[in-house]
């Protein structure tokens, strides 16, 4: 049986820091281009959400019966970031969740975890979503070179945009970036033998290994994918292998988005994908701690379909420029702020899961009438435990708003949406990622999950709104 790509999503955060501003906060030389930050609402959870309901949306066949969750930048150390995420998506109670951290090679190693969960029987749908939210010490190179973004891959059988052929791994150890217990932010050993010895021979020796082990010519592979922590390793390791000319990016989105670690791997190939033809090959390698993985996909005739979900080409270029490094620091939680201590409840989060996460509302049997928050008794008729569970709509259109310049937040002021949702039933919340003025009625948004605020020393997620589009930056 031949296993391969269902669909990809991709999600990059609307905020873009320049990195001439952070080389101008601390007076120091500063790289092209701009990094992708999260927003003070975001995660790797919500941003791990995003992707994979974009990877799930317009996909037929019912929810995956397996997820995986990547991160090293998790926001639990000890709490299963998947299971939350299949709970969102609406996965089934049965589903195996699993969680993989430990290096920028996860996404690969999951991958992997998952075909051969497929080739087993153990899993017929199998989800992986990797998310990061990647801070370096402030001043420091590394700071420059990461990035913020999220990206997630549904493989099983049927209609595959690409078969997966395999995949070659070699593994040997190497200390280059680690974070241990102690320490909140990751640290590097020196530069030039970390990238020369580590990245740049490991991920050399592993791509040619592949074509060995596969018996392919270079010449033979349309797209290469590779995951790569700065341009000059990225051109130091691709030159010279024999690969066709354009093959490869130029820049394999670090000018764009940066270095997101265990997600690099998974967003280029979405791009790869993207630009793929009916029966091109294609490489996807990653690296991490002295291991790398290559995994080889040819691209089936439905691959066209792939340019048409939501990947990297349009989560780019929706884009707001954050031009204060104070802001940033803010987002961090790197700097103090005025503390504030929300209420939270155990037993509410589990008792309103279906309203908070899933985003179930109620419909009425006898009349149709649509509730949310949810109801026992219908608003309409008033009929008594007549409802069903219906998903609330993920689209809407402002109806009227508010702007909130008291309300605690890091990027005031907010602006509260009250929605006109597809399909029925009324919104009300926050909007985010886009300036208050923003905010109009007519406009149309989308629903996004989000951390609400940090009650009881554990996270509180809920549902904000942003503009489906951002107005584009002179």
């Amino acid at each position: 049986m031949t296993f391969g790509v269902l669909s990809f999503g991709v999600h990059i955060p609307r905020y873009r820091l320049p990195r001439t501003v952070i080389g101008k906060a601390w007076g120091a030389a500063a790289g092209g281009g701009e990094r992708a930050v999260a927003n003070f609402d975001e995660d790797a959870i919500t941003m791990a959400v995003s992707a994979a309901e974009a990877a799930l949306e317009g996909v037929s066949g019912g929810p995956p019966d397996a997820l995986a969750f990547v991160s090293n930048t998790a926001p639990y150390h000890e709490k299963q970031g998947s299971t939350l995420i299949a709970t969102v998506c609406g996965l089934p109670r049965t589903a195996t969740t699993l969680d993989v951290t430990g290096s920028p090679r996860a996404g690969t190693a999951a991958l992997k975890a998952a075909h051969d969960a497929l080739r087993a029987g153990s899993a017929q749908r199998y989800l992986v979503t990797a998310a990061e939210v990647r801070t370096g010490e402030p001043g420091s190179d590394l700071e420059q070179l990461v990035g913020d973004g999220a990206a997630a891959v549904l493989l099983g059988t049927g209609e595959v945009l690409a078969t997966l052929e395999g995949i070659y791994s070699i593994s040997e150890e190497f200390t280059d970036v680690w974070r241990t217990e102690r320490t909140l932010l990751p640290q590097r050993g020196d530069v030039a033998f970390v990238t020369t010895y580590g990245y740049q021979r490991i991920v050399r020796d592993a791509l040619r290994g592949a074509l060995a082990h596969f018996q392919l010519e270079p010449a033979a592979i349309a797209r290469v994918a590779v995951a790569a922590p700065d341009r000059r390793s990225y051109t130091s390791v691709l030159s010279g292998l024999g690969f066709p000319p354009g093959s490869y990016p130029d820049d394999p989105f670090l000018a764009s988005v940066g270095d997101i670690g265990a997600v690099s791997p998974l967003l280029l190939l979405a791009w790869a994908l993207e630009t793929a033809a009916p029966g091109d090959l294609i490489l996807v390698a990653s690296y991490g701690s002295g291991n790398s993985d290559v995994v080889l996909l040819r691209a089936t005739e439905l691959v066209m379909r792939a340019r048409e979900r939501r990947g990297v080409t349009r989560e780019v270029a929706q884009r707001r420029s954050l031009e204060n490094y104070e802001r940033f620091l803010a987002f961090r939680q790197l700097v103090a702020q005025e503390p504030l201590a929300p209420y939270s409840s155990l037993a509410m989060l589990w008792k309103e899961q279906k309203q908070d996460l899933q985003l179930l509302a109620t419909r009425c049997r006898r009349c149709g009438a649509l509730s949310y928050p949810r109801q026992r008794i219908c608003r309409a008729c008033r009929a008594k435990d007549e409802m069903e569970d219906v998903p609330l709509g993920r689209r809407g259109v402002v109806y009227t708003f508010t702007r909130d310049h008291l309300y605690p937040s890091p990027d005031p002021p907010t602006a509260m949406l009250v929605v006109d949702l597809e399909g029925g039933g009324r919104f009300y919340g926050q909007m985010t990622d886009a300036p208050a003025s923003l905010a109009r009625i007519g406009l149309p948004v989308e629903l996004t999950f989000r951390r609400l605020h940090e009650g009881g020393g554990y996270a509180n997620y809920f549902w904000k709104l942003r503009p489906r589009e951002l107005p584009t930056e002179s």
